[in-house]
């Protein structure tokens, strides 16, 4: 990063420019966070200890299964399927929290910038996430993707392959005082996310590989992404 930034907005706009890896960038806004806000770091470090806790994420599908077939509105309102995917080539699956979430924007920017390399492996790609339609056409309009944001209303895929988990007391107090209020992107009250994460998946349907950590400051580095797709 360019220097010592001094608020949470300025720290993401300069890890999201950074001219890096996903690990670079998400670690840049990771350290300037808890400089910044070492109290917000707390509670993250909570929430995570108590998914780990309770095994969160480890029996979503693993590699060598079928990934569940799923069919979702993009931000458009068009219904995307997985099948539709596969028989274009393999697929990437990404999941994220919301367009809300810094590090999923910058998760999504930095695979928007890998969209090239995805395609010439001859795989398409999709976001997957439980705001509504409105908020995800405009998580793609800032991240400058081009492949589709999909709605997951009520985390129901989410929850079909076991990675919607309910965020706690603690972490939806800490998110309503920040103005982000699940209920109203998502419109529901259940205070419910899904563990980000990344599968990739073969034109059989079959998963080659995949990411999965309750830690959603981590994600799946492009360059695992790429070798499993080829």
């Amino acid at each position: 990063m360019t220097g010592a930034a001094t608020d949470i907005k300025q720290a993401f706009l300069e890890a999201r420019e950074l001219d890096g890896s996903m690990s670079e960038r998400l670690d840049a806004f990771a350290q300037a966070v808890r400089r910044i806000a070492p109290g917000a770091v707390g509670v993250v470090d909570r929430l995570v200890e108590r998914l780990r806790q309770h095994h969160a994420g480890e029996s979503a599908p693993q590699v060598g299964d079928s990934m569940p077939p799923f069919t979702l509105p993009d931000e458009n309102g068009r219904m995307v399927s997985l099948a539709s995917l596969l028989k274009q080539g393999p697929a990437v699956v990404t999941f994220h929290r919301g367009h809300w979430c810094p590090w999923c924007r910058i998760s999504i920017n930095t695979l928007a910038r890998a969209q090239d390399r995805i395609a010439a492996a001859g795989a398409s790609m999709v976001a997957i996430v439980p705001d509504r339609e409105q908020f995800a056409a405009e998580m793609k309009s800032d991240s400058r993707a081009t492949f589709p944001i999909l709605t997951d209303m009520d985390n129901g895929y989410a929850m079909s392959v076991n990675l919607a988990i309910w965020v706690g007391t603690e972490m939806e107090q800490f998110m309503s005082e920040r103005g982000n209020v699940l209920p109203k992107f998502q419109g529901n009250e259940t205070w419910m996310l899904p563990i980000p994460a990344t599968f990739v998946v073969g034109q059989d349907g079959r998963i080659t590989a995949r990411f999965v950590d309750p830690d959603y400051r981590k994600r799946m580095a492009v360059e695992d992404l790429i070798a499993a797709l080829k």
